[in-house]
Order: C-alpha cells, then sequence, then structure tokens
C-alpha cells in the first residue's frame, strides 16, 4: 500500500467512525494533526493507525479533540473587540433583542468574552443580549459550560482580560484559576452544531467565524459562507478571523465595517 493510499485511508475510516467531516478541511491541516496523533501513539505507519482507529474508541475521541479547531483565548486581536464594541452599543441602542453566534466556540472564552464586554461597558444594552456558543467537540462544551480557566507557561488568563475595566466583576480568581462570574454567564448559552453538517441556525444579528476558514478547503469555503449568510439577518454583521476575508465572488453582499479588523455588515 502507498503512503497516499494509507492516508487516504486513514481519511475514509474518520468518515467512517467520527464525527467529523475530513473532505472539507485542507489536507495539509488534516495530515498535521494526524501525524500529531501518530507520535503520540508511537504509530509508524498510515495503515497501522487505521487500524488503530478502527479498534480503539478512545483513540477515536483523542482524534476528533485533534482535528477540532481549539485555539481560542479572552479578547483574541484586541483591536477587533473595540470596533464589536460599537456595533453592540448601535445594535441594543436600536433593538429590543440583539442575537449573537460564536461558531465555532471552543472553550467558551470568545462567547464569554461577548458577555464580559457588554457587561463592562455602560452604553451596551446587556440585557438585551442572547450569545450563543456552539462547537463540534462535546469536550470543548464541557469546559465551556464549567466556565473555569487556568493561566499556564502559555496563557496568562489575567493579560487576557485587560481589555476590560475591572476583571474582578466578572471573574473569581483563586490561584491561578478564573471562573467566570454569574453575570457574564446569564448572557451565553452552549450547544452542540457542527456548521459543516448542521447548517444554518438563527437568525443572528452577528456571526462570529473567526479562524475556522483558513482550514477549509478552498472547494468548499462556499458552503460553509451560504451557512453564515443564511444564519445572518439582513444587514447583519459577521466576523471573521484576521488572516481571513469574505470570498472575492461574494464581496458584493458585504460591506466592510472594518476591513482590516474583518468586521463586515451584510449588504
Amino acid at each position: 500500500m502507498t503512503g497516499r493510499t494509507a492516508f487516504e485511508g486513514v481519511l475514509r475510516q474518520i468518515t467512517d467512525s467520527v464525527p467529523f467531516e475530513p473532505g472539507y478541511y485542507n489536507e495539509s491541516y488534516l495530515d498535521r494533526r494526524i501525524t500529531a496523533r501518530m507520535r503520540r501513539r508511537n504509530t509508524d505507519s498510515h495503515a497501522e493507525y487505521e487500524r488503530l482507529l478502527r479498534e480503539d474508541e478512545t483513540e477515536r475521541q483523542a482524534l476528533m479533540d485533534a482535528l477540532t479547531i481549539n485555539v481560542t483565548g479572552f479578547f483574541r486581536n484586541p483591536e477587533m473587540w473595540e470596533v464589536l464594541r460599537e456595533v453592540l452599543r448601535k445594535l441594543t441602542a436600536n433593538q429590543r433583542r440583539v442575537r449573537v453566534w460564536s461558531a465555532p466556540c471552543a472553550d467558551g472564552r470568545e462567547p464569554y468574552s461577548l458577555a464580559m464586554l457588554a457587561c463592562d461597558d455602560a452604553e451596551i444594552e446587556e440585557r438585551r443580549i442572547e450569545i450563543l456558543g456552539s462547537d463540534i467537540s462535546e469536550e470543548a462544551l464541557e469546559n465551556a459550560r464549567e466556565g473555569v480557566y487556568h493561566t499556564t507557561r502559555t496563557t496568562d488568563i489575567a493579560e487576557e482580560l485587560a481589555p476590560l475595566s475591572d476583571p474582578d466583576r466578572f471573574v473569581e480568581r483563586e490561584g491561578d484559576d478564573f471562573r467566570v462570574r454569574s453575570a457574564p454567564r446569564r448572557l451565553v448559552t452552549f450547544e452542540t452544531h457542527d456548521l459543516i453538517r448542521d447548517g444554518a441556525r438563527g437568525p443572528f444579528d452577528v456571526v462570529l467565524c473567526r479562524n475556522l476558514l483558513i482550514y477549509i478547503d478552498v472547494d468548499h469555503k462556499g458552503a460553509l459562507f451560504d451557512t453564515l449568510e443564511t444564519s445572518l439577518t439582513d444587514r447583519g454583521v459577521l466576523v471573521v478571523g484576521m488572516t481571513e476575508s469574505v470570498p472575492p465572488d461574494r464581496s458584493d453582499r458585504y460591506e466592510p465595517i472594518d476591513k482590516r479588523r474583518r468586521v463586515f455588515r451584510r449588504a
């Protein structure tokens, strides 16, 4: 069996036994995540790893967690959050209810950042805001619902919360552990949702889909944007990652609120 054929065998096994659709993701991303799991399991070949996936439920779950996009942080790319602050001020001033969707939300830090920002800003009517965080990973959602985060060598939670005027109002700190308090938690709900398989939700006034598109194969980005567009209200706001943008063939459907920070309004 050639290396290419063996790798394709792993992808078929993922399709058959893991709740993840590899066909939508670019191959270099899949290869990096699969290779990392193979190293962890001291597996020398794709054919051997395919057998492991077929026989070991624990490894199937571990691979699922590895394939799920889970790099996150509170107030990631702070300059974007200043643009979003103005968006939320205007929406809550003009509407009785403002619905926001964070997808994928990973361990919940993005939707909690939204909630904390709303509670922290006197010009945002936070009682009008409803935030949904969704993800494909059940483990990530369990962590999100728990709402406890840990400072490590690579993650300084106190530094991440610096955009807030008084972080202690929104998190309870005990040593290196930070627990989200009840005021922001009340604004957020979490649920399992696969943007690729489960389709549109909403309608939402704001949709954040950041740092997923860079992993999606170019042939499938259109389908993902269809889901995002269908989930937006008329004139709804879409936020993508700082290295992402609206596909050129859809640029006439969006007007930039802040192109540099990747915040767009549906035209």
